[in-house]
């Protein structure tokens, strides 16, 4: 559950969101509904890379949004990814010759190499060697042991140098910093945003329960796209559920709008993930609230931009 609250009310508010999980690859969205409050009329697309996008105007005067989205996924269970069924370096660059994957090796808005990164890189040893799934293993524990998990310690339009001067940041942080460094290696990798099912075991997960999650997914030869999940340590995701995918974070925001007039806003945003065989639980407390005030004049007729969800 998303909601907006503004004081005093605004004018008009225009939206997108992307909520509904992907149906590929061991994934399929059985079902999906999106409310919205005040009521609006929904219509949706496919994006560049067949993402789901839901939108919506609301045109009279409101001093809230509620955004409201339900699903039903079936995740099927995979195979954890062996060093020993992965081809060679020789074996990716033909894959990538032969296909279309120039936007997933360019630096992005995101995701791209800075001096600070380059340092990182260094002392990563990030080069191509061994074995390509190897080598990407190695990076993820490295980010998963290099940098500590502290949320909201960066924002949600922070570069990548603000998480590697402090070694510490979020999920999104993680996955913009692990893109950039295999990029570097001429190895495709996209921004994967969603959901992850947090399990109740003695090995916790870092990142926390109550919001949306970002990883990463990285072409590996012979296996094709790999999960990595740099915040958690993991390979692979059996616990994860795919909803969008795109070069960085400003491809798939969950929400992403304008709305007319002076007013404080705030964003508050809940997300409850649960096995379809377990009773539904109390939702939790928001794990996200985004603040934020107006500028002190404003033409009437300017739009503002809503305020967005950091991935944790």
């Amino acid at each position: 559950m998303t909601i907006f609250r503004y004081d005093p009310a605004v004018r008009e508010s225009i939206m997108e969101v992307r909520l509904q999980p992907r149906s590929d690859g061991e994934q399929r969205c059985l079902n999906f509904t999106l409310k919205v409050d005040p009521a609006a009329n929904v219509m949706q697309y496919r994006d560049f890379s067949g993402n789901t996008v839901h939108h919506f105007d609301i045109a009279a005067a409101h001093t809230q949004v509620t955004v409201t989205a339900e699903s039903s996924v079936e995740v099927q269970d995979s195979p954890v990814p062996r060093a020993s069924d992965c081809g060679d370096w020789s074996d990716l660059d033909a894959q990538v010759s032969a296909g279309d994957y120039w936007e997933l090796l360019l630096p992005s808005h995101f995701a791209r190499s800075t001096p600070v990164l380059e340092e990182l890189a260094k002392e990563l040893r990030c080069e191509r060697r061994g074995n390509p799934f190897e080598l990407l293993c190695e990076l993820n524990n490295a980010i998963y042991r290099f940098f500590a998990y502290v949320p909201h310690s960066t924002k949600v339009d922070s570069p990548i140098d603000e998480a590697l001067k402090s070694r510490q940041g979020v999920c999104q942080d993680f996955a913009h910093i692990m893109i950039a460094l295999v990029r570097r290696l001429k190895v495709p990798c996209r921004y994967v945003s969603g959901y992850m099912f947090h399990r109740d075991d003695d090995e916790k997960d870092r990142s926390v329960e109550g919001a949306s999650h970002a990883w990463v997914e990285a072409l590996v030869p012979r296996l094709g796209w790999v999960a990595f999940d740099p915040t958690n340590n993991l390979v692979g995701a059996d616990r994860h559920i795919r909803v969008a995918i795109g070069r960085d974070y400003a491809d798939v925001p969950p929400t992403r709008g304008v709305y007319k007039g002076d007013a404080q806003s705030e964003l508050s945003v809940t997300v409850t993930v649960t096995p379809a065989d377990e009773a539904p639980v109390e939702p939790p407390k928001p794990q996200l609230v985004v603040r934020s005030r107006p500028l002190p004049t404003r033409p009437a007729a300017k739009r503002v931009e809503q305020e967005q969800q950091q991935q944790q």
